[in-house]
């Protein structure tokens, strides 16, 4: 089977390893993902392979956010969204964007947005498959 997805991973650079892989493993346990793979600091979260790294920058840089580049993670249903939100939220996370729908993105999404411990934009979504049959089915 063809793997449907077209990314191989992601990296996330952070300024504190240690808090952001405990801040990571708490939010993504709430869809299902776990750490996969571990290096000196750097850790890889994902379902059934390293999708989402968490790292020290190589360079030894400071860590930085980026304007207009942010992290989306899927949800399998509102709840989970929710669950995501508050957990992040409960770790440190900053709101960014409480859960529900945005129309903008098309009927059948429900998300939400919050800010990571270093700044880094994420998100969590749900796309609402019995919706969107509904709705082309209408």
């Amino acid at each position: 089977m063809e793997n449907p997805s077209i990314m191989s991973h992601v990296s996330l650079g952070t300024n504190d390893y240690a808090k952001a892989k405990s801040f990571y493993t708490a939010v993504l346990a709430t869809i299902g993902a776990s750490v996969i793979m571990e290096h000196a600091d750097a850790a890889a979260f994902g379902k059934k392979f390293p999708e989402f790294w968490v790292q020290a920058p190589i360079d030894g840089k400071p860590a930085v956010t980026a304007n207009g580049v942010h992290f989306g993670f899927w949800a399998n249903s509102k709840q989970e969204v929710h669950e995501f939100y508050d957990t992040a939220l409960k770790h440190g996370a900053t709101g960014d964007g409480e859960p529900g729908p945005r129309e903008e993105y098309g009927e059948p999404y429900y998300g939400c947005f919050l800010r990571d411990l270093d700044g880094h934009k994420i998100e969590a979504a749900f796309w609402d498959m019995e919706m969107e049959a509904s709705l082309n089915n209408a």
